[in-house]
């Protein structure tokens, strides 16, 4: 038996979220002015996506966004270009947060474990005199992760300033909190995040890792 029919032979009521997820991915395909939007692309009826940040954000083929995804932008962009992309074949799973007012850019075939936060800013905290809720978000910089990345369960991304690269085929662990970019072929745990593990081109092999490749990456 089909995978999907043996899932829905034993949960009947799964066919109503099935339907509602396909007349929430076409109403996103037909109504949302996206910047772009490819092929075979997955969005479940939870995610919190509005209309009005759509066309800044590219959206490649075969991208996937699980249930109870939010995806903010808190600030319409100066330069009306797009702010997030998704490349071909990324997947995000359950409950993550992305949120951007530079630049993130997921490459091609990056996974997301479930609640994953992604973003390029943050809030402003520096005036003691003044509740954290009214100072605003700060400038914040710009996120890019490379392509066949693995972003473990609950960790954190998040880029205060300048540019943040989390290098190809690198992994970061559940729970880490990454503010740093980071080789590629990394993996990464901690908080803050530090490389455990590295891939030794000239061996062939994953080899112990070092918290000092963490200072000597891109974006530092």
């Amino acid at each position: 038996m089909p995978q999907t029919t043996q899932y829905c032979a034993e949960d009947p009521l799964s066919w109503i979220t099935r339907i509602a997820n396909k007349f929430r991915t076409l109403s996103m395909q037909w109504f949302y002015p996206f910047a772009s939007l490819g092929s075979s692309f997955y969005v479940h009826y939870s995610c919190d996506l509005p209309r009005s940040i759509a066309p800044f954000i590219q959206i490649g083929d075969s991208v996937l966004i699980e249930r109870d995804v939010w995806i903010n932008i808190p600030e319409p962009p100066k330069s009306g270009e797009p702010v997030i992309l998704f490349d071909e074949g990324v997947k995000i799973g359950r409950r993550c947060v992305i949120s951007a007012i530079n630049r993130v850019h997921f490459e091609r075939n990056v996974v997301f474990a479930p609640q994953v936060l992604v973003m390029d800013h943050n809030h402003a905290f520096e005036d003691v005199h003044v509740p954290i809720k009214f100072q605003g978000i700060t400038g914040g910089g710009t996120i890019r992760i490379e392509e066949g990345c693995w972003i473990g369960y609950g960790a954190a991304i998040v880029c205060g300033k300048g540019d943040l690269v989390i290098g190809k085929h690198s992994v970061i662990g559940a729970n880490a909190v990454v503010s740093r970019s980071i080789p590629p072929n990394s993996v990464v745990t901690g908080n803050p995040a530090r490389v455990v593990k590295q891939f030794d081109s000239s061996k062939g092999e994953w080899v112990m890792g070092s918290a000092a490749a963490l200072s000597a990456s891109p974006g530092r």
